[in-house]
C-alpha cells in the first residue's frame, strides 16, 4: 500500500467531523472487483492514461482562451514538521570555487523521500499493490525489487496533456476550507459539478480542493496522515464510471482516518490497483481555485510532466493549468 503511514487499523476521526460511513473489509473486496480494469489495455503499464488520445489532448487545447498559466507544486520543503517527516534536501556544491574562475558556475543538489505529505508528486502505477498485487494483477514482490519497478514505473506514463477538471468543494459549500477528517461523497461531487458548471468525462483529469494548505497557513501544520480531509471510497464508482485518466488534490485523495477496516489507504488502492489510476498528492490549488473564479470556469488545459525514471514509483512534479 501506499507509503508514509504506521497503521492499518483505523482510529477515530476529530470530534464532530464525519469521515463514515464505516465500510467493512469485505464490502471494500468487492468494490474493488467491481471498479477493476485489469486486462482492459495492451500498455498495462500505463493504466488509465490509454484512455487519452489526441482527440483529447485537442478538445482540452480548445480550453485555453485567456492563456492564464497556473503552477500547482508546492515550494520545495526542506523544513521538518508534524506533515514533512522525511524534509527534501537542497544544499549547494559549487559556489563558483571548484572550476576555473572565468566564468563561475554554482551548482546544487536536490533529493527527496517524495512519497509523503510534503512534496508535490505523482503516484505510478507500481506504487500501490493491493494483497501483493499491482494494477493488472501482477505480483509486487516479483515486479519490484531493490533496483526499482519492472512493470508500472513513472517512466512507463510520460507526459500527460488533457482536460482538467477542479472540484472546488470548499467554495461551493461557503467555507474557506474542509477540515481534517472530513470525508467527500459522490453526492459531493455530483453538487460540485453543478455549482461549478463543469462534466467530468472520458479521459479527464479531476483534482480535487480542500482547502488543506490554506487551512496550513492560517492554522499551522497538522499530521496529514493521522486527519485530513479527501475522498470517501464511496465516491469511487461514480469516478470509474466517468472514465478519469487522472486524480489528484491538495491532500492525497484518501480521506484520514479511513474510514476502511484493515485497509489504511483505500482510495489509493481503489485508484491506482484496481482502476490504473495515476494520483497527483499534495497540490497547491490555492492559486488555481482563484484564477477558476476569476475566469468563471473550472475546466482548463492540463498538462503533467514527471520525471523519467525508469523503474520510478513515481516522480515529484510541477503540473500546469492553461486557462
Amino acid at each position: 500500500m501506499a507509503s508514509g503511514h504506521s497503521t492499518d487499523d483505523p482510529t477515530p476521526p476529530p470530534a464532530g467531523v464525519r469521515n463514515g460511513p464505516a465500510v467493512s473489509r469485505k464490502e471494500f473486496d468487492a468494490l474493488f472487483a467491481t471498479v477493476r480494469t485489469w486486462g482492459r489495455w495492451a500498455n498495462a503499464g500505463r493504466g488509465a492514461w490509454n484512455r487519452v488520445t489526441a482527440d483529447h489532448v485537442r478538445r482540452a487545447a480548445s480550453l485555453v482562451r485567456s492563456g492564464v498559466v497556473v503552477p500547482m507544486a508546492r515550494p520545495w520543503d526542506t523544513a521538518s514538521g508534524p506533515d514533512n517527516r522525511k524534509p527534501a534536501l537542497h544544499y549547494m556544491s559549487d559556489l563558483g570555487d571548484v572550476e576555473a574562475p572565468d566564468p563561475a558556475t554554482h551548482k546544487d543538489f536536490i533529493g527527496a523521500d517524495y512519497h509523503g505529505k510534503s512534496v508535490s508528486h505523482l503516484d505510478a502505477l507500481s506504487h500501490v499493490a493491493l494483497r501483493g498485487r499491482l494494477y493488472d494483477g501482477g505480483a509486487a514482490r516479483e515486479l519490484v525489487g531493490a533496483g526499482g519497478a519492472r512493470f508500472g514505473d513513472v517512466a512507463a506514463l510520460g507526459p500527460l496533456v488533457t482536460k482538467g477538471v477542479l472540484l472546488d468543494l470548499p467554495a461551493v459549500q461557503g467555507r474557506a476550507w474542509l477540515e481534517p477528517g472530513e470525508a467527500v461523497h459522490a453526492e459531493d461531487i455530483v453538487a460540485a459539478e453543478a455549482a461549478l458548471g463543469v462534466e467530468i468525462g472520458e479521459g479527464d483529469a479531476v483534482l480535487l480542493r480542500i482547502g488543506r494548505f490554506r487551512r496550513r497557513r492560517e492554522r499551522g501544520a497538522w499530521d496529514a496522515d493521522a486527519a485530513c480531509a479527501g475522498l470517501h471510497v464511496d465516491a469511487v464508482p461514480l469516478l470509474a464510471e466517468r472514465g478519469i485518466a487522472l486524480l489528484g488534490g491538495d491532500g492525497d485523495s484518501d480521506v484520514r482516518p479511513s474510514p476502511v477496516e484493515g485497509v489504511h489507504s483505500p482510495v489509493h488502492a481503489l485508484a491506482v490497483a484496481a482502476m490504473g489510476v495515476p494520483l497527483l498528492d499534495n497540490l497547491d490549488l490555492e492559486a488555481l481555485a482563484a484564477a477558476c473564479a476569476e475566469a468563471g470556469r473550472h475546466a482548463f488545459l492540463l498538462l503533467v510532466a514527471p520525471l523519467n525514471i525508469p523503474g520510478g514509483t513515481g516522480s515529484p512534479v510541477t503540473p500546469v493549468a492553461v486557462l
